[in-house]
């Protein structure tokens, strides 16, 4: 006679285990609305430990008439899973744009609970927004190019021909030759600025320690610009190094950090940047020329509590001469989005009143391969070309 084997039940330590390994916010509502458990993806969403949901109901978290009360309702009245698609949970707390997937099912072993599942949706929003940044930086390219060769050479003669009339020009007139002369050299300044898209050149990139990079930028800022603006690290000690040129990332990071102190002018002393690095797997992107996709486990934020960026302006914040400000270019967060993208990262922002954040999504190193800037292919870290990104 053949034993038959029962399946082995989990353990309660394996299925925490199994929860906190999924990426995807999970809870366990009990049937009074409490929260009776949540994985660590749930933690991370709704910022908050635990121990702090456990002693909370399910409508302290969600919006008034969320549709997530309506569909546990509904599990539990038809005893079924349910889903729904492109739901709102923002509140202030957790983020003012928050639209999820919901999966929701009764928990047959203990009537009256259920089980919820999130899926932001949110990541393939990155990846249409990054297309479109790349799209952007193309266009900068190309109108980068354009601009050096068809604008500063006839700027050059104008500027001559008025330093000639200023020699024989009344007093009066030679206010307007000098007007002339520093508009433009104002706009030969402008198409330099812009000459740094065109530059496709090869970078050397090799492991970054990303807290060398901020501790850098911080020290930098708080010596000039953000010098009476309080500064928060939240760093996760235990990440690895991030594929990517040194110089290059301080560049990104300086200015998201200048952009955020100058959201910040009217705070005074309530003024606040926060920098948080963080480990998050899930995130691969698509990288043009390459069969493979990359991903992008390193999370790196720039925080301010500043009064936000416009809402009309957010979906087109990257791309070339959009700003906020009246004697600002709208060039640095192109170029920001061009150098992130040159890195095939995903950089992207949030914002609402008292909290904007800047989030850039990066590939780590990878101590097995390192990237051969000339030819795009990965080759074995034992080369030399890879002992010398190291």
């Amino acid at each position: 006679m053949n034993a038959v084997l029962e399946p082995r039940a989990a353990k309660p330590n394996e299925s925490d285990a199994i929860l906190n390994a999924l990426p995807n916010p999970v809870l366990l509502v009990g049937p009074d609305g409490k929260i009776i458990d949540a994985n660590m993806a749930a933690e991370s969403f709704f910022e908050i430990s635990t121990q702090l949901l456990q002693r909370q109901s399910l409508t302290e978290l969600v919006p008034f008439g969320s549709p997530l009360l309506a569909l546990i309702e509904q599990v539990r009245s038809g005893n079924s899973p349910v889903n729904e698609y492109k739901v709102d949970l923002g509140t202030p707390r957790i983020g003012a744009d928050r639209q999820v997937d919901l999966h929701v099912a009764p928990l047959t072993e203990r009537p009256g609970h259920i089980v919820v599942m999130l899926q932001e949706r949110t990541i393939a929003d990155k990846m249409d927004r990054q297309l479109t940044h790349r799209s952007a930086a193309r266009s900068v390219i190309a109108l980068a190019a354009m601009l050096a060769h068809e604008i500063k050479n006839p700027l050059s003669g104008i500027r001559g021909a008025a330093q000639l009339l200023e020699q024989q020009a009344s007093s009066e007139d030679r206010m307007l030759t000098r007007l002339i002369c520093d508009e433009a050299d104002r706009i030969v300044t402008l198409v330099d600025r812009m000459e740094v898209f065109g530059d496709d050149r090869p970078v050397a990139r090799g492991p970054v320690n990303i807290h060398s990079v901020l501790d850098h930028v911080k020290r930098l800022a708080q010596s000039g610009f953000a010098r009476n603006i309080k500064f928060v690290e939240d760093y996760d000690p235990s990440l690895p190094p991030v594929l990517a040129n040194q110089d290059q990332l301080i560049q990104v990071f300086l200015n998201l950090v200048k952009n955020a102190a100058e959201a910040l002018v009217d705070l005074g002393t309530e003024a606040e940047i926060q920098l948080t690095t963080a480990f998050r797997p899930g995130v691969r992107l698509s990288v043009p020329g390459k069969k493979t996709r990359v991903s992008l486990p390193l999370e790196f934020c720039v925080k301010d509590n500043g009064p936000g960026v416009p809402e009309d302006l957010l979906p087109n914040l990257f791309d070339p001469f959009v700003t906020t400000k009246a004697s600002g270019s709208g060039l640095g967060l192109a170029l920001v989005a061009k150098i992130v993208g040159d890195h095939g990262g995903i950089i992207e922002c949030e914002s609402q009143p008292r909290k904007t954040t800047f989030r850039v999504l990066l590939p780590m190193y990878n101590t097995a391969k390192a990237y051969n800037q000339s030819t795009g292919e990965d080759e074995p870290a034992s080369s030399p070309a890879s002992q010398n990104a190291r």
